[in-house]
């Protein structure tokens, strides 16, 4: 039901103007030439444009997403600019179609808050970064808590907020799947959304050897 309202929202979203990004997670990532890089709710494809450009004919980028309107505009673009180093995959977060070590970089803008289960996000992160791989999101926290009413609610899920955990549950998650050293880039305060109460920021790590 969640997946479903997700792909329905999104899809209607797809032909908007909105940005449907709550952060600047490429702008903290520092993608390199030759690097392979992906980006978790790729949503229209432009910020897998970008790290295809920053990474250039010797890397590759791809895109990730479950929503068929995203994927369809993502791929449209894509052809439109002729990039012919970056690809999009439609997939769940916690089933990610790319191999064990092999990925630089992953980065994702407000998504893994909709996932139903953020700690196997996490270990298909981790599973697919190479050795010194690192990761950079931008995504929401809760202050406290959510409901359950909320939190099995699909449709709240799908606006982004009913589906956010809290910070302390963010970071075990992180750790759990062996994250370590993390760095917070940016951080806000509080602020109401919806029928909870959340903060954005931007979070980093590496896979280590």
């Amino acid at each position: 039901m969640i997946t479903e309202a997700i792909n329905e929202r999104y899809t209607q979203l797809s032909e908007t103007s909105c940005c449907l990004s709550c952060g600047g997670a490429i702008n903290h990532a520092n993608a390199q030439a030759g690097e392979v890089c992906v980006d978790l709710g790729s949503g229209k494809g432009n910020e897998v444009i970008r790290l295809a450009e920053f990474v250039g004919a010797n890397g590759f980028a791809y895109g990730i997403d479950i929503s068929d309107g995203m994927i369809a505009k993502a791929r449209s673009n894509i052809d439109k600019f002729e990039v012919a180093n970056a690809k999009i995959l439609q997939a769940e977060l916690e089933k990610l179609p790319l191999d064990d070590n092999s990925v630089d970089l992953v980065i994702s803008n407000c998504t893994i808050n909709h996932a139903a289960d953020k700690q196997a996000v996490w270990n298909e992160v981790y599973r697919i970064l190479k050795p010194e791989g690192r990761f950079v999101v931008s995504d929401i926290y809760a202050t406290n808590p959510i409901a359950d009413e909320y939190r099995n609610d699909p449709v709240a899920v799908a606006e982004c907020w009913a589906g956010s955990v809290t910070k302390e549950e963010y970071l075990t998650a992180l750790e759990n799947a062996g994250f370590k050293n993390l760095i917070i880039y940016e951080e806000s305060a509080p602020y109401p959304k919806g029928q909870a109460v959340v903060a954005s920021w931007t979070i980093g790590g590496k896979k280590r050897n």
